[in-house]
């Protein structure tokens, strides 16, 4: 089910200040800015990690405070830079997510998101410790699919490879977004990904939001926040 996430005057501590706005679903947003904007709080928000000071988050018609929190976790995927990897194998990092809710996981049910991400069967038994970078990457993208999330947040985690790797990485996330209808929400301090990838994006400085609006905005800013962050004195 597609769902919308909608913040209605969030704000969280010192660092978010009445954030209002709404995440489309079936969209890929990237959330940009200066580091210190909020941007990854703002995730931290939406999968239950942190909850507002005041306001309230909605996915879909439901607030997130009177969700189930094993309901939330499940239908809202989180993958970072450098997502930490159990020890042993690919199988056992990617049958993780069943075995939080000691549900069952075969070694071909993980080969099938093993394919999702582009590497092959022969990965599923291999030791996370002779993984490449890009190879963790891609690890972990299948994991955060395993539970088959309606919502993706990925903050920054194509930073610690390198730019064919990112590409790559770019690619997968964007074919799955396409044959899933995922609706993901990706921080990145990479503005030339934030074109390439994005349908829409906010743009948030010092806990406040600016600017949102489709991609296509960047050409024809509104603020000259946005225009001075997007010509690099920011």
């Amino acid at each position: 089910m597609m769902m919308s996430i909608s913040f209605k005057d969030v704000s969280h501590k010192h660092i978010l200040k009445n954030i209002s706005g709404t995440f489309k679903k079936n969209r890929i947003t990237t959330l940009i800015g200066p580091s210190g904007a909020g941007k990854s709080t703002t995730l931290k928000h939406i999968n239950g990690l942190l909850s507002p000071t005041n306001g309230d988050i909605y996915i879909g018609e439901e607030n997130i405070k009177a969700m189930d929190i094993i309901k939330l976790r499940r239908n809202v995927g989180f993958a970072f830079q450098s997502s930490p990897m159990l020890e042993g194998t690919v199988y056992d990092n990617l049958k993780f997510p069943k075995d939080l809710f000691n549900e069952a996981f075969s070694k071909d049910e993980a080969i099938e998101f093993l394919e999702k991400v582009d590497l092959t069967k022969d990965f599923i038994d291999r030791p996370v410790r002779k993984l490449s970078g890009g190879e963790k990457s891609r690890v972990a993208l299948a994991r955060t699919l395993v539970n088959n999330p309606d919502i993706l947040l990925l903050d920054e985690i194509t930073a610690s490879v390198d730019v064919t790797v990112a590409r790559e990485i770019e690619r997968l996330i964007v074919k799955n977004q396409k044959e899933f209808d995922l609706t993901i929400i990706w921080v990145t301090h990479n503005l030339s990904q934030a074109k390439r990838v994005s349908d829409d994006f906010w743009y948030l400085r010092k806990g406040e939001l600016i600017e949102f609006g489709p991609i296509e905005q960047f050409a024809h800013p509104k603020t000259d926040a946005l225009k001075q962050f997007l010509e690099g004195e920011f």
